[in-house]
């Protein structure tokens, strides 16, 4: 039983403007209130700070199995409790691929295990990703699969995801499509503009995004089932979603905190560091205005960190031959704080922390909504944010086993100090300071 104390709350919709107190058991919230006491729990005063749903991340790589150097399910519920985040989505791009119940069943157990953010497994949309035969998809819904995606990649084949959009509809679980057109974005290093004509490297085309992103608007309208876009990073993808929501469809997105803070010309001035190699690549400035404009607008429905963690030998080496992926767990919630406020907080403060928390929550199969709201008789996961905390990155501090991050180093201001799940603290920075 935890009592937490004189705090702000955000119940997944609105932002409390006085100090109330959260109840905690039994793995639910209990009690909301002025001036609650209980018997034999443990108290936290919050001193003002932040309480909301716990915050979810829909697109993690944990690289388990068959990667586990790079990453593992124990490292990355850690690092994803450090970052204070209680529930993330895994992908599946792992080897063996995830594409059948035994391996969602082996990685749910897994994430129970490490005893930090629960992790739910993504599974494939066709067997080993290979875009040929569509997976298990039933079997691995029953299994407890939160999506299925493809990602590192497209679904390849259109027939395929036509008939992967008929096939859920009834599952209640959703396609995650990563937007990409191969032939355009094939061999490509960055962004195609002024980056590629500067360095001589082949750049990848707002095109290559775009034209993905409407196929499968195409096939949802003609399937009338869901369909989830992920890190979506231009202005063309992004406004593409905007109409296909103004028509009434079922597509949602999400977008990451590398696409909302930072721009191509970073690959330059850091004189080519395979940090800021990512794909989808680093975008314009104008392609960063448009995902804030998003998030304003509702378009976007979640913030994803796609945190992709790789062994230093895969990222020390020259930006040509470097793997494409940030790791950012431990520091993407205060990646976005500090941009909101350094940009003029330009979209309301309820609205930013639902893309952490209702946004996310919405999109989860029915068992896991109630994870956007703090409410009585919610499932007691919390976040507990200090807007005003301002610390350094610093990787070798990490539970992650990823070192290579663009933020090293740099002084961000708004940080989770608490994180809770299912009642129990996964994640406490509180003690720091007494």
């Amino acid at each position: 039983m935890i009592l937490l104390r004189n705090a702000k709350i955000f119940d997944g919709e609105n932002l409390g403007k006085a100090c109330e107190d959260l109840l905690l058991k039994d793995g639910v919230v209990a009690r909301r209130g002025t001036d609650l006491s209980a018997e034999g729990a443990e108290v936290f005063d919050l001193g003002g700070k932040l309480a909301c749903p716990g915050f979810i991340d829909l697109h993690v790589h944990f690289r388990d199995p068959g990667y586990e150097w790079r990453e593992n399910t124990e490292s990355g519920a850690r690092a994803a409790a450090g970052g204070g985040y209680t529930t993330v989505v895994t992908m599946p791009n792992t080897d063996p691929a995830v594409d059948n119940p035994v391996t969602v069943e082996y990685l749910v157990a897994r994430g129970k295990k490490a005893g930090a953010s629960r992790v739910l497994p993504a599974g494939c949309v066709s067997r080993g990703r290979q875009g040929k035969q569509l997976a298990e998809l039933a079997s691995m819904a029953e299994s407890g699969a939160a999506f299925f995606t493809d990602d590192g990649a497209p679904v390849s084949d259109a027939k395929l995801l036509r008939t992967a959009l008929l096939y859920t509809r009834d599952l209640d679980v959703r396609i995650m499509e990563h937007p990409e057109e191969p032939s355009l974005s094939a061999k490509s290093q960055v962004n195609e503009g002024a980056v590629s004509a500067a360095s001589g490297m082949k750049g990848c085309p707002a095109s290559a995004e775009v034209i993905d992103i409407q196929r499968g608007i195409i096939l949802s309208r003609e399937t009338d089932s869901p369909i989830h876009f992920t890190h979506v990073s231009t202005e063309l993808g992004i406004e593409a979603i905007r109409q296909a929501k103004k028509e009434g469809l079922p597509v949602t997105c999400d977008v990451t905190p590398h696409h909302l803070s930072l721009d191509e010309t970073y690959v330059l001035v850091s004189r080519y560091s395979s940090a800021y190699k990512v794909n989808p690549p680093l975008r314009t400035r104008k392609d960063v205005k448009a995902l804030w404009d998003a998030v304003a607008d509702g378009t976007v429905n979640a913030i994803v960190t796609d945190h992709a963690p790789y062994h230093l030998d895969d990222k020390d080496v020259p930006f040509q031959e470097a793997l494409s992926g940030i790791a950012s767990l431990e520091c993407a919630v205060a990646v976005v704080l500090d941009t909101w406020a350094k940009t003029g907080k330009p979209v309301p403060l309820e609205r930013l922390l639902g893309l952490f928390t209702s946004g996310p929550a919405a999109l989860l199969s029915r068992q896991w909504r109630s994870l956007g709201a703090l409410k009585e008789g919610s499932p007691a996961d919390v976040t507990v944010l200090d807007l005003e905390a301002i610390h350094r990155v610093d990787v070798n501090q990490w539970k992650s086993k990823a070192r290579v991050c663009p933020w090293d180093g740099e002084m961000l201001q708004g940080w989770p100090v608490m994180a809770m799940v299912d009642g129990k603290v996964v994640m406490n920075r509180l003690k720091d300071k007494e």
